[in-house]
């Protein structure tokens, strides 16, 4: 049988949030560490370029983002860990994968539904007003970040899960012109990860800027749990845990015995001053040590530059020999 290629890739746009940790980050620590798996973990900063951020807040949420999933352990000699824009042979993979992508397929890619449903309620007569095509062709890349590695498996959000899809399609169409050349992944969605809601209400995302950094000092870490929205109930009325912000973060951290605690504690009607208190508590001891290491590899990013030039040179121990056979498969080949 041969080993699963599991790959997963974070957008360099913003800040590590506690959000991304419990979806994202946790999961790929522990899978890095499991030597039956072949893990690929890249920073996607070519991905960063669609969304029009600012070059210093690019750079800048790169080093955050490697040093967050350095602090909190990540196994880089047993897995693979890059930077997207450090292997060349992704872009080129990417335009060869544009002449195989159905224009209507990319029509269909819910990142750009949406930005035409901005348009349509904008007003907006150019229903393609502001669209890039970094936005539009967004699909084709995703697809080249996995299929240049021969990923497998692609642990996804449910609302990633297109993407992978997408990648089948586009690899499928290449097979059926060229051969068996392209492996075709498969989306792992975790139904038991967690969606965390933010300071407002809403899931927590950049997008809507309510999210609670991983690594703020401690007094701002404590300030923002403080902030998040709860209702009118007073101290001494039981309180229900269904939709609840503060009961849905505790559970993504905590032991199923510390939350049949928390839950006696909301039947018994906890103020939530004392709750909010409780769960700052918690969550800063369970990550103060690694907030101590993240600091350090701010500090001086070189360390995280090395472990990231090592990751290229592994990654494209795999790339560049398979994109030799891509670009014979399709006849980009030496003439003697």
């Amino acid at each position: 049988m041969t080993q699963e290629i599991y790959l997963t890739g974070i957008t360099t746009t913003g800040t590590p949030h506690i959000g991304n940790y419990v979806g994202a980050i946790r999961p790929s620590v522990v899978a890095s560490k499991d030597a039956n798996k072949r893990n690929y973990y890249f920073l996607a900063d070519f991905h960063a370029l669609a969304k029009n951020e600012d070059p210093d807040k690019i750079n800048q949420s790169t080093l955050e983002i490697a040093a967050a999933w350095l602090a909190l352990g990540m196994d880089t000699n047993n897995s693979v860990f890059y930077r997207q824009s450090d292997i060349p042979e992704i872009p080129e993979l990417t335009w060869i994968l544009t002449s195989m992508a159905a224009k209507g397929l990319m029509n269909r890619a819910h990142s750009y539904k949406a930005a035409v449903q901005s348009n349509i309620d904008g007003g907006n007569k150019d229903l393609d007003k502001g669209i890039t095509m970094a936005l539009y062709s967004y699909p084709i890349l995703m697809a080249a970040d996995i299929l240049i590695f021969k990923a497998t498996k692609v642990p996804v959000g449910r609302d990633q899960k297109q993407h992978v899809e997408m990648a089948r399609d586009i690899a499928q169409r290449f097979n059926h012109h060229y051969g068996d050349v392209l492996v075709l992944p498969e989306p792992l969605i975790d139904e038991h990860t967690a969606v965390l809601v933010g300071l407002d209400g809403r899931k927590m995302s950049k997008s809507y800027k309510n999210t609670i950094p991983l690594f703020v000092p401690e007094k701002k870490f404590r300030k923002l749990i403080m902030k998040i929205k709860t209702n009118s109930l007073e101290p001494g009325e039981a309180k229900d845990i269904e939709g609840n912000a503060l009961y849905d973060i505790y559970k993504a951290f905590a032991t199923p015995e510390e939350m049949a605690a928390i839950e006696r504690q909301y039947a018994e009607g906890i103020g939530w001053g004392a709750m909010k208190q409780q769960l700052f508590e918690y969550i800063n001891d369970h990550i103060s040590p690694a907030r101590a290491e993240y600091n350090r590899l701010i500090a001086d990013p070189s360390i995280i530059e090395e472990e990231l030039q090592k990751g290229a040179v592994r990654a494209r121990e795999v790339s560049a020999p398979y994109m030799d056979q891509i670009r014979s498969a399709i006849g980009i080949r030496k003439l003697g």
